[in-house]
């Protein structure tokens, strides 16, 4: 039982930090965007969405940022659907 959750906890702090890294590159891109400087790859960050959809989302919507680029409007929050999704059904089959 003890190694199941320490388990879990690895890969909450590893869900963590990839949300604060998808947070945190949906501002800085936010700042390079408004000095007119080298941006981070729209690519770049849907992966990021990907793994970290609770931050991308937050950076979207704190920074005001890629929030009319479509596919920005609908990848991210199906992202965060997937992963609300994915808890659930993790939460009921554990």
């Amino acid at each position: 039982m003890v190694a199941i959750s320490s388990g879990l906890v690895f890969l909450a702090a590893i869900y963590l930090i990839l949300n604060i890294i998808a947070f945190g590159a949906y501002g800085f891109d936010k700042a390079k965007a408004s000095m007119n400087k080298w941006r981070v790859t729209e690519k770049t960050l849907l992966i990021l969405a990907f793994f970290g959809p609770f931050g991308a989302y937050a950076g979207m919507m704190i920074f005001r940022h890629k929030t009319q680029k479509k596919p920005f409007t609908w990848a991210v929050p199906l992202f965060v659907l997937v992963h609300v999704l994915g808890f659930a059904v993790l939460y009921f089959v554990l």
